[in-house]
């Protein structure tokens, strides 16, 4: 059987949340509930790392504006673990070229990050800060189980994440505007930063 629908899967599901795939992916692994989970993933150091790295993720991306600076830096990151599992998951199947599952991975989540990132700025237009919880959470809960549902059933988990990814793109063109002015806050944040440190220079800078 082909690993690509689980190569697109986790593809999607890196471009949310790149540490809870590995996560995920070496525990089953790990404890037998899959064969096709290569070891490199299930080594002592890379899920101890990854389990860290996912509790930062979690407290930070609850937070209005750190969630958007945490998905700046996380640009190259989660395109760049998506790549990275797609292609050590062909490498274990064999029946899929270790390039082209890189690909379809790095690419696919660059995708959902986008859309992710996107969807974060949208959200940190409004005051309250229970809404940025709330689609955290769903991430959370929506890789997590999609993740699991790809173990035993690629196919279908496959077509769910077209689904979501085709979805989150029209939804993200719709949430150009508030994006947009997200953005301006953000650069009229910083240009206040920037009044105010030279207000208080002292004298002769």
């Amino acid at each position: 059987m082909s690993v690509l629908p689980l190569v697109f899967t986790s593809g999607w599901a890196s471009g949310i949340n790149a540490y809870a795939v590995v996560l995920l992916l070496g525990v089953f692994g790990a404890t037998g509930l899959s064969d096709d989970v290569p070891a490199t993933l299930q080594r002592p150091e890379v899920l101890v790392t990854a389990g860290v790295l996912f509790l930062c993720e979690a407290v930070a991306d609850k937070i209005p504006y750190v969630d958007s600076a945490w998905d700046s830096v996380h640009t190259v990151i989660r395109p760049a673990a998506g790549a990275w599992v797609g292609a050590v998951l062909a490498g274990q199947s064999g029946s899929l070229n270790d390039a082209v599952a890189g690909l379809v991975g790095g690419s696919t989540a660059l995708a959902s990050h986008a859309v992710k990132a996107g969807t974060r700025m949208a959200v940190n237009t409004s005051p309250e800060p229970f809404s940025n919880v709330i689609v955290s959470l769903a991430e959370d809960l929506g890789v997590g189980g999609l993740v699991t549902f790809a173990i035993f059933n690629p196919q279908a988990a496959a077509i769910i994440a077209a689904v979501l990814l085709l979805g989150g793109l029209v939804i993200l063109i719709f949430l150009i505007s508030r994006i947009r002015r997200f953005l301006r806050r953000r650069a009229q944040r910083r240009e206040e930063k920037r009044l105010a440190g030279r207000t208080g220079s002292p004298p002769g800078w």
